[in-house]
């Protein structure tokens, strides 16, 4: 047996998150049965982090053990012959045994996407957080840099104690760019606590909702306390972008103009 690599996109309208839950329908689950049915074997294949129900991925990466020597290319064309269309293998690569895709990731990129119009495309629908109300764009920018640098994000995790030693995570960037009626926006940082960019995203469209300034973010950050902020985005705007193994990668998108 061998190490496999997995990066995975997925579109998360009809799935259950990512983390299997018996043989309800999660991506992990997905993957799992199309490995036992190419393969023959059971093994476990390990994501980089959980995504919640609904939510998206252009590049979750997963770790796998299968047999040795087998062709990379081919166990991407196997993989996606057997899935849905909505779950898709874009790379396999082989790496060592101790490559873990959650215990050797170093931080993560996600992107959240907002409709801010009064009608949806249906092809948007599940895909965006539609805001119907307008929304001032610029305050929202200029909001977003509260959340860079090292901070306890308490005040933005569901569960603050959640399977989490520290609610401390440094963000390294934070931004928000817009083509009307689409606004997106990025983050980047060493890890994320529960629901924390979901939370972090209703906070800033309440700046541009008018109902919060910037000072107001400052200030629930310092409270530490879940109480202390508004309620949680939609997963339907939620895409896992980017998983970190080597920090050069990372320090270029946190530094970089614009995410790509």
């Amino acid at each position: 047996m061998s190490n496999y690599r997995l990066t995975v996109s997925y579109d998360g309208r009809n799935y259950l998150g990512w983390q299997r839950h018996g043989d309800k329908p999660t991506v992990q689950y997905a993957l799992e049965q199309a490995v036992e049915q190419i393969f023959n074997i059971r093994s476990a294949v390990r994501g980089s982090g959980r995504t919640d129900r609904g939510a998206h991925a252009n590049g979750q990466v997963a770790s796998v053990e299968l047999p040795a020597d087998l062709q990379v290319d081919e166990v991407k064309e196997q993989l996606n012959d057997l899935l849905a269309e909505t779950v898709r293998v874009v790379d396999v690569s082989h790496v060592p045994f101790d490559f873990h895709a959650c215990d050797s990731a170093i931080g993560k990129r996600y992107r959240y996407l907002i409709w801010n119009s009064k009608k949806l495309p249906s092809e948007r629908d599940g895909r965006v957080w539609h805001v119907k109300s307008r929304l001032d764009v610029e305050a929202m920018i200029n909001a977003c840099s509260v959340f860079e640098g090292q901070h306890d994000f308490a005040s933005f995790a569901t569960r603050p104690n959640f399977k989490q030693k520290t609610t401390t995570r440094t963000v390294s960037r934070a931004v928000m760019s817009h083509d009307l009626p689409l606004i997106t926006f990025d983050i980047c940082a060493d890890g994320f606590l529960y629901k924390m960019v979901r939370n972090i995203v209703r906070a800033i469209v309440k700046v541009g909702e008018g109902r919060y300034t910037r000072d107001d973010l400052c200030r629930i950050l310092e409270m530490k306390d879940r109480k202390a902020a508004p309620g949680t985005a939609p997963a339907s705007g939620l895409y896992l972008e980017k998983v970190y193994y080597k920090e050069e990668e990372m320090i270029e998108d946190a530094t970089g103009a614009t995410f790509q």
